[in-house]
């Protein structure tokens, strides 16, 4: 049964209830949330509810904002979905407040950290062929996807957390002398080489490191450079995508190796001009 156009605003209330008290790093329960909405949703089910947020999280990102990590995007949703979220962002401004505060804030992390568990497996690449619709208006000018990945404080604290990772895994397997080798190349040099770290592999070998770090979500999308793509290109049997995220409650992450035009999807959002 299709979603009546009431229903629609009031899980769209609710998602940015529940987002604005995540970004506040306020406590709330997704479940609750669930079962309070079913009696006003024509007792819709916990999973058509969850299934609803997820879409929502799916037109945030496309709008390039921030969403609730725990809800993972899904794609397949209706026009009359995106037309309510962006209305709620045109009558409900003041939540563009809290998507700054939260992307300029200087992250909190341990110092404590479990390298044993942090790799999990790479999300699959979706069969995705175009690129997200185009918005005939969207009342967020700034990306905050894009703007929470220049937090200079974020990346360098990301690239430094890797840093570490990357000797310690080799002085784990023994190989102390290669750990002495790893460099931070965005410090050391800037960020013009195309990647953040020169690590080695088990045969000595070199492995060029791109971190891309996040408090979001597995599924967030990253921003990378023209150069950092050309390099990857050069250099794709070496080059290994660091994608780090929840970085702030219990850091995680997965590596791709390769070229970064064929390892995710990727759309170009910016264009130079010139006569």
């Amino acid at each position: 049964m299709s979603w009546s156009e009431l229903e629609v605003e009031l899980i769209v209330a609710d998602y940015f209830s529940m987002l604005a008290a995540e970004l506040a790093d306020e406590n709330y329960s997704k479940a609750e949330h669930r079962r309070t909405l079913m009696p006003l949703l024509n007792n819709r089910s916990e999973g058509s509810i969850e299934f609803k947020h997820q879409n929502i999280s799916a037109v945030l990102i496309n709008l390039g904002q921030l969403y609730i990590r725990g809800y993972l995007p899904r794609y397949n949703y209706q026009k009359i979905l995106e037309e309510k979220v962006i209305d709620y962002l045109i009558l409900n401004n003041s939540i563009e407040k809290k998507f700054k505060l939260y992307v300029d804030k200087v992250p909190r992390i341990s110092g404590q950290h479990n390298f044993n568990k942090l790799i999990v497996n790479a999300p699959a690449i979706s069969a995705v062929s175009e690129p997200p619709s185009a918005y005939n208006r969207n009342p967020i000018k700034i990306n905050y996807l894009e703007k929470e990945q220049k937090n200079s404080k974020l990346g360098a604290l990301g690239e430094k957390f890797i840093l570490e990772y990357e000797k310690w895994h080799l002085i784990k397997t023994g190989k102390e002398k290669l750990a002495e080798e790893v460099k931070w190349i965005s410090q050391e040099e800037g960020d013009g080489a195309g990647f953040d770290i020169l690590s080695k592999n088990l045969d000595g070998t070199d492995k060029y490191v791109e971190v891309k770090t996040t408090t979001l979500g597995k599924e967030t999308p990253f921003f990378f450079s023209r150069n950092e793509l050309l390099f990857s290109e050069y250099k794709s049997d070496k080059y290994h995508l660091y994608r780090l995220f929840n970085f702030e409650k219990g850091a995680q992450l997965f590596i791709k190796n390769g070229n970064l035009g064929e390892i995710c999807n990727s759309f170009p959002i910016s264009y130079k001009g010139f006569f």
